[in-house]
């Protein structure tokens, strides 16, 4: 009798290295759910094929960091806000016809570039129908961009911070907008005007979301609540509490009978009237930053530094309405009754236009003076902005010709494989035979079916791992477990409960005694820190000899590329030769991030030092440069011996160090 195979409800997909430097944003296609857009600090937007490796197109025209990013319904479209207050919009078919016609990489206009902010981007959002794009920014302004005649067609001013989501009403009518004020705002587009304000929260409200079909919208704030708000009567009709962390992204079933929730590593399903939860996925994306759903999966995709998760749920197996689960949210109340059928709605229905192509109804328009209109600056903006298509193969299967005809119906993306469950109990229940077929047919051992298959001919002794991940909830460089009581066999006798309390209180002591130690170390450092001298603080760091120091003050100051100089180099570099040596992960990541800052800034000023012919006479200061940079050199030469050694290595560190070798490869 063959075994069942037990597959898993969350798996993660796949995880890429999205920008040469942090992610800063990103967002993925709601009708595909299989196009990812990323937004960086390298200035650059790329866009990925979901379970991909390769990147399918980079668009550059930026020149400040990407803070928020947007695709538009068909994904013909994508926007992007930078720090700098611009937002450009790029026309993603425009790009493939230039590919077809073109077999290097093509240079395509951005199609309109929209000034006006006077802070970063916070949020965007494209208009259902209609060519506009709301903006909402750190000035607290909200604007809504005619793309198309590349203007500012309204301002709309109410919020008194930092507006961090825009959303437009299914019917293309309404506008909603979150933001750090702890208020959520409901716009109409005809009149010009904020139609209702809510409040209720106590913290920076970061997401809202439409329902579907009925009034009404969804709210999920920092205080770690989510509040339903109906569109009609303009109140609130429902909140959950009890979330286990901010409120960062949620989303409606498509069919309205339920609101999903990214929390902290699980996903949530809630209803709504009366408030419940039906289930509780957990997901190990930390804090997903965006969900989208296709083929009865919904798609998650979180972000660390530059690189970018993505993580698959199958909703078949997630109980989305009916009897509720148990669930923090405190609610002990009794159903008093089954809500209605999704075909009797308990409120009013947005009536959208009968076919996609009709245009929307007319929005109050500023007057003249508020438009902006184009300038020879912003023309030399996007005939410097480019596309780069990277990978055609996966562009073309993302991005289908719209004008082809074909006699076949068009191909549909399959649903995303589900990988076989991992817990061998649950496979020996789901193969549980019945007494008859027990007779007729042993069990096989399935403790034995779980083991893995032996590839090489001989057997590979089990090794250790030469690398310790970084985990969230311990401290860097230290290992809780040195400290905690050692397990006992079961052979030993219990311990009394002074004898444990007596260990436990040996294992506090000795690790508050290195927490201290840390803390007072880190105390001297910013003391120095202070003074802003940069090159004397990570000296008293260095001379602690303490390596998390080192990590911790090195990973303030990747944070600012322009704090690195030359004389910085030759003190940092052989304590980035230890950390990439380290078996914590953590350490590794920071050595490979910082020895990368170095090779990119000052790698090509030292080999054109060196490779320089002596001048005539004294010069002080180049003697002293010369110097710094023979070091630097030295240092440098002994590091790339061992990233050439690691570079064979597989995953996310053999990527980062191959990328090194690359950098060094002048060095050679």
């Amino acid at each position: 009798m063959a075994t069942p195979v037990v597959t898993k409800t969350a798996w993660k997909l796949q995880e890429i290295v999205a920008h040469a430097s942090n992610v800063s944003s990103l967002v993925l296609g709601k009708a595909s759910g299989r196009l990812l857009a990323t937004g960086g600090d390298d200035c650059r937007v790329n866009l990925w094929s979901i379970n991909k490796p390769n990147c399918i197109m980079s668009l550059t025209g930026h020149t400040s960091p990407v803070e928020s990013v947007r695709l538009n319904t068909p994904e013909e479209l994508i926007v992007a806000g930078s720090q700098s207050g611009s937002i450009r919009v790029w026309d993603l078919e425009a790009a493939k016809n230039t590919c077809y016609v073109s077999c290097c990489l093509p240079r395509t206009e951005v199609l309109r570039t929209l000034m006006g902010h006077k802070a970063n981007i916070c949020s965007l959002d494209f208009h259902p129908y209609g060519e506009f794009v709301a903006s909402g920014s750190q000035d607290t302004n909200i604007k809504l961009w005619d793309i198309r005649r590349k203007g500012c067609v309204f301002r709309y001013r109410g919020h008194s911070q930092a507006v961090r989501c825009l959303r437009f009403s299914p019917d293309g009518k309404w506008l909603a907008s979150a933001a750090d004020d702890h208020t959520v705002k409901l716009w109409d587009l005809t009149a010009g005007k904020m139609m209702s304000e809510f409040p209720g929260h106590t913290g920076p409200v970061n997401v809202v979301e439409f329902h579907p079909n009925e009034y009404l919208l969804a709210s999920g704030s920092s205080d770690r609540t989510i509040r339903f708000w109906d569109l009609e009567k303009f109140q609130v009709v429902s909140c959950i509490e009890g979330e286990p962390g901010p409120v960062r992204s949620v989303l409606f079933n498509p069919d309205g009978c339920c609101l999903y929730s990214g929390c902290q590593d699980s996903l949530r399903v809630y209803g709504w009237e009366p408030e419940r939860c039906f289930d509780v996925v957990l997901v190990n994306w930390g804090k997903v930053a965006d969900l989208a759903i296709c083929n009865d999966q919904l798609i998650g995709v979180a972000f660390s530094q530059s690189n970018v998760s993505s993580y698959v749920v199958d909703l078949t197996r997630v109980t989305r309405t009916g009897m509720v689960a148990q669930d923090p949210v405190q609610d002990s109340r009794p159903l008093a009754q089954q809500p209605p059928h999704p075909s009797a709605p308990l409120r009013r229905i947005y009536e959208r236009p009968s076919t996609a192509c009709s245009k929307p109804q007319r929005v109050k328009q500023n007057s003249e003076s508020e438009r902006r209109s184009p300038s020879s600056e912003d023309d030399r903006d996007e005939r410097e902005s480019q596309a780069e298509i990277q990978n055609a193969e996966d562009y073309n299967e993302i991005f289908q010709p719209k004008n082809s005809i074909s006699r076949t119906p068009p191909r549909r993306s399959e649903p995303f494989p589900a990988p076989p469950e991992d817990d061998v109990a649950t496979a020996k229940e789901a193969a549980e035979p019945s007494p008859a077929m027990d007779a007729q047919f042993p069990v096989p051992n399935l403790e034995v079916l779980a083991r893995p298959p032996v590839v090489t001919s001989t057997p590979a002794p089990k090794a250790e791992p030469t690398i310790i991940p970084a985990a969230r909830n311990e401290p860097i460089g230290l290992k809780a477990s040195d400290f905690l009581p050692a397990v006992k066999i079961p052979q030993q006798a219990e311990l009394v409960d002074e004898d444990a309390m007596s260990q436990i209180r040996k294992g506090h002591d000795t690790m508050c005694v290195v927490l201290t130690s840390r803390h007072k170390n880190l105390d001297t450092v910013r003391a120095v820190w202070t003074t802003g001298d940069i090159k004397t603080s990570v000296d008293s760091a260095v001379a602690i000899n303490d390596l998390s120091v080192v990590v911790d003050l090195l990973n303030i100051v990747n944070q600012k590329a322009s704090l690195w100089k030359l004389d910085l180099c030759t003190t940092v570099l052989p304590q980035i030769e230890k950390l990439l040596q380290s078996k914590y992960e953590s350490y590794v990541q920071t050595g490979c991030t910082s020895l990368k800052l170095i090779l990119q800034r000052f790698l090509p000023l030292i080999t054109d030092i060196l490779a320089a012919p002596p001048s005539v006479g004294v010069d002080i200061s180049r003697e002293e440069r010369l110097h710094k940079c023979r070091l630097c050199y030295k240092q440098l030469k002994s590091i790339s011996g061992f990233v050439k050694s690691k570079s064979g290595l597989s995953g996310r560190h053999g990527s980062a160090f191959r990328e090194l070798h690359l950098l060094m490869a002048s060095l050679d």
